[in-house]
């Protein structure tokens, strides 16, 4: 299970083979816009395959995390506060019996049994937090389910970009190292000098440790995920994933409004109402709850009977300001929500401005790497060896076009990051994901 879902974890994608002239355009620019212009005319198609892609590597992704241990800890966190709800739905009070017994002339023997009345409410005030405490743990649960996914993908993401820049840098290194035999040889034959042969052995010197850092990058992504989804290191494949098919389907369409039945306030909200059934509890446990009793006793000869009730006297205590604290209560519970309503509804309007417009400039950016980049990668190589251009103008022209490659993986990574941070705060992104892992059946039909 956990090499299965490794592989589909790696998010780094094959990257092809080095173009003949200049491999930036197979290893950066098509990667970028490996579906051009068909991609908008089978659009439908296309989603429709994602979905079909992503669905099973969500399933996995929300089965490892069903394994972690932070969702155990909550599966027992519900069960304890089932037992909790359980137990309050119980009699507050048990009944009373009573024995007595006086020695004298004529002895005497009594009975006494008594049973004090819940005229306060308690059990089922008591029962009322339980019951809120329970769905607020199930609310709990699902926001930190959604958490950890955020934190799961955000990860996964980062490795993705990680894994790109390192096939990336692996290429460019390879691809120097060609071009520095190329100018060795161009130095023989007298086509360059010397000096422009030194700058294509510092362009190699400068890819080999650009491969270096990319690497290190790479491994430390690598490491995090396998850290927050609890994978063997001993468990790593090269098969290829499936959750780069995840940018087609985002979208600042679909989800639920800043409201009460949104899961982050939804559990605000619950927050208030557990703080008005403490204070409802607060007053019943200082409520006068008065005791019935019955007795019975027999005296020598006489038999007697008799009726009890006894009641608390508030007097030393009133508990005012035991009831006084439990309605401030509810006021913080009231003011927390309205803090939370107003953060998200901020970071609801950041979401619904910058996934579109950062979608917008992803596609601009597709668009004019796949023509004016790739005409460019294809050439450049090509006029260099050719001597229509200088060797400085060459490396710096390559030095554009990698710097380009690399804004447009800083894009990516920018949408997943704005529409996973907002899913996951709002408490939203479980459902999708799960959403997404069953529509495999449905979309094939």
């Amino acid at each position: 299970m956990n090499k299965s879902l490794l592989a589909m974890a790696l998010l780094g994608t094959s990257l092809g083979a080095m173009a003949n002239a200049d491999p930036l355009l197979s290893a950066g620019l098509n990667t970028a816009v490996n579906q051009p212009q068909s991609q908008w005319q089978n659009q439908r198609a296309d989603e429709l395959q994602s979905r079909l892609a992503a669905a099973g590597w969500a399933a996995s992704l929300l089965e490892q995390i069903d394994t972690l241990p932070e969702m155990a800890a909550q599966r027992a966190r519900a069960r304890q506060l089932g037992y909790e709800l359980e137990a309050a739905s119980q009699a507050v009070y048990n009944p009373e019996l009573g024995l007595s017994y006086v020695s004298g002339p004529e002895d005497t023997y009594g009975i006494e049994l008594s049973q004090t009345i819940d005229w306060g409410d308690k059990s089922g005030n008591s029962r009322s937090q339980a019951l809120l405490a329970q769905q607020i743990a199930q609310l709990e649960m699902g926001l930190e389910r959604s958490r950890i996914l955020g934190d799961s993908l955000l990860a996964l993401v980062e490795q993705q970009a990680r894994n790109k820049e390192l096939a990336f840098a692996r290429q460019q290194l390879e691809y120097a190292g060609t071009q520095l035999e190329i100018a060795r040889q161009r130095v023989a034959a007298g086509d360059i000098s010397r000096a422009e042969l030194e700058l294509i052995s510092m362009e190699l010197a400068g890819n080999s440790a650009d491969y270096a850092m990319a690497e290190q990058a790479a491994l430390a992504a690598d490491i995090r995920v396998m850290s927050l989804l609890g994978l063997d290191t001993g468990n790593l494949t090269d098969e290829q994933p499936l959750f780069a098919d995840l940018l087609g389907l985002i979208s600042a369409d679909g989800f639920a409004p800043v409201d009460m039945q949104l899961p982050a306030l939804s559990l605000a909200y619950k927050q208030v109402q557990l703080a008005r059934a403490a204070a409802a509890a607060a007053r019943s446990d200082n409520s006068i709850d008065p005791t019935i009793s019955l007795s019975a006793e027999r005296d020598g000869g006489d038999n007697k009977f008799g009726v009890g009730l006894s009641l608390p006297l508030q007097v030393r205590n009133s508990y005012r300001e035991v009831n006084a604290a439990a309605d401030e209560a509810i006021t913080v519970a009231e003011q927390a929500y309205l803090a939370n309503e107003r953060q998200l509804k901020q970071q609801h309007k950041q979401f619904l401005m910058s996934v579109p417009r950062l979608m917008e400039r992803y596609r601009d950016w597709q668009q004019l790497a796949y023509t004016a980049g790739s005409q460019a990668a294809n050439s450049l190589g090509q006029q260099w060896q050719l001597g229509d251009i200088s060797t400085s103008d060459y490396l710096q022209s390559r030095r554009q076009l990698s710097a380009n490659y690399l804004v447009g993986l800083q894009l990516e990574s920018a949408i997943y990051q704005s529409w996973i941070e907002w899913l996951a705060a709002s408490g939203q992104l479980e459902a999708f994901v799960r959403s997404l892992a069953g529509q495999s059946a449905t979309a094939a039909q």
